[in-house]
């Protein structure tokens, strides 16, 4: 009889089911992704009162790759490729002025609240669940200093205001639900939130493809940019018109943060990384507020954003598979081609 060798002790013997190795693979690459953008703007920023902001995102990251990549060693777990200092070019120009480093912070802290909070809500095996509560409360520390950053600084745009309702109401009419023909009711309170944050959110991408337009060399990959930047734009004119109907003013943008550079701090595979990323965040985020919507108009509008970026999105995926950029998710075991061989 022959005997393998001896499998090593564990100081957890419960392997991770697909909730965990999903969780772990997407969120190591989300933050490799992240140390990349953060050391750009660590470098460049020369704003006092950002930078220790910047540089405390950074170092959370940093720890938190070097977290994830202890588990995958410790679980014999083949560690993500994920991104480097080589996606990063470092002697570049600046490309944003330091108020949209300060943006950054806000926005990925604010979408990492999210995507942790669906991971850790997946996740069972005890190790992996604090790892990712610990990350939650992090980001929240950090929405909510960058928040009170943007606030000082006359950088951020609150939800708009709304009055106070005298008595509690129940619907009383099926009128409640229409929207496409006839007088409209007006705006809830849940969907008036979810139409200024796809704004904001889509201000934050034009800023970035504006950016990534300017200083990407292959003309394919700039027009993928340049039609991000459209689609964008087409969802901030629609929702501020939306807004402007109730007698609400548009949410405009503050400033313009692009810089006139033209050489990429940024490879091109990391570019499109974080595109793939923002696209996949903006159909969950917008299929999140069709879910809320009680209105006809806006689950129209929302089914149709929806169908337009996943027609998108499915460009962006062509041209990242195309150029071998995109790293494999784990994979289940091909049962049948094991019977096979």
């Amino acid at each position: 009889m022959s005997v393998g060798p001896k499998p090593e002790t564990k100081a957890v013997n419960i392997d991770w089911t697909c909730a965990e190795i999903g969780g772990l693979w997407s969120a190591y690459l989300q933050e490799t992704m992240a140390v990349c953008f953060l050391t750009y703007f660590v470098h460049h920023l020369q704003d006092a009162e950002i930078v220790p902001l910047a540089q405390e995102a950074l170092d959370l990251s940093r720890k938190r790759v070097d977290k994830m990549k202890a588990f995958f060693q410790a679980e014999n777990f083949p560690v993500p490729a994920g991104f480097s200092e080589n996606d990063v070019n470092l002697a570049a120009p600046p490309l944003f002025l330091d108020s949209f480093s300060l943006s950054f912070v806000y926005m990925m802290n604010r979408l990492s609240m999210i995507s942790y909070s669906f991971i850790a809500s997946s996740t069972v095996r005890l190790d992996v669940l604090d790892f990712f509560n610990e990350c939650l409360r992090e980001c929240t520390e950090m929405f909510g200093k960058a928040v009170r950053m943007l606030l000082e600084k006359g950088l951020y745009d609150r939800p708009p205001f709304m009055n106070y309702p005298e008595q509690v109401e129940y619907v009383q009419k099926e009128s409640f639900l229409d929207g496409i023909w006839g007088r409209k009711r007006r705006l809830s309170a849940v969907e008036l939130t979810e139409i200024f944050f796809n704004i904001e959110r889509n201000y934050f991408s034009v800023t970035l493809m504006l950016g990534f337009a300017q200083v990407l060399e292959d003309k394919n990959l700039r027009d993928l940019a340049l039609q991000g930047k459209k689609i964008s734009e087409h969802q901030i004119d629609l929702f501020n018109t939306l807004l402007q109907e109730e007698d609400l003013l548009g949410v405009m943008s503050v400033n313009m943060v692009v810089t006139d550079s033209t050489a990429s701090p940024f490879s091109e595979k990391l570019i499109l990384a974080m595109i793939h990323t923002l696209n996949s965040v903006d159909i969950v985020l917008i299929a999140h507020a069709l879910s809320l919507a009680m209105r006809a108009d806006l689950a129209a509008n929302y089914s149709r954003l929806i169908a337009q970026i996943m027609a998108y999105g499915k460009d962006t995926f062509d041209a990242v598979v195309e150029r071998r950029w995109l790293e494999q998710p784990p994979l289940t075991t091909d049962r049948k081609q094991l019977m096979k061989s």
